[in-house]
């Protein structure tokens, strides 16, 4: 899903499935713990405005985004104490877009 698509679902949306977005737009694997929180990092260096949300396991509804259980991913995350590794809200204006777009993905 592209970032415009989730977008048009909610302009508010949750780090996770934006990250999710944005490395199926680059076609990477959102799966990496380590590259999710480095971009946590580059969003917040980056000045936009991220709130943090309290990410009901639950609720990310143990989908699976090419292949992979966004549940466990979630999970995973949560056990870290690196705020980076937090569940963030992000309002996806065209800035923010811009900005997550600017990522430089790991090779």
């Amino acid at each position: 899903m592209s970032l415009e698509k989730l977008r048009e679902k909610a302009i508010y949306q949750n780090s996770i499935d934006t990250w999710i977005a944005a490395c199926e737009e680059k076609q990477v694997d959102w799966y990496e713990t380590e590259n999710y929180k480095r971009f946590v990092s580059h969003l917040l260096k980056n000045g936009l405005s991220l709130k943090k949300f309290p990410l009901c396991i639950k609720e990310t509804g143990g989908m699976y985004e090419r292949g992979k259980d966004k549940t466990k991913f979630a999970e995973t995350l949560s056990q870290l104490e690196d705020p980076n590794a937090a569940a963030y809200t992000i309002k996806l204006n065209d800035a923010a877009i811009g900005v997550i777009r600017s990522f430089q993905f790991a090779n």
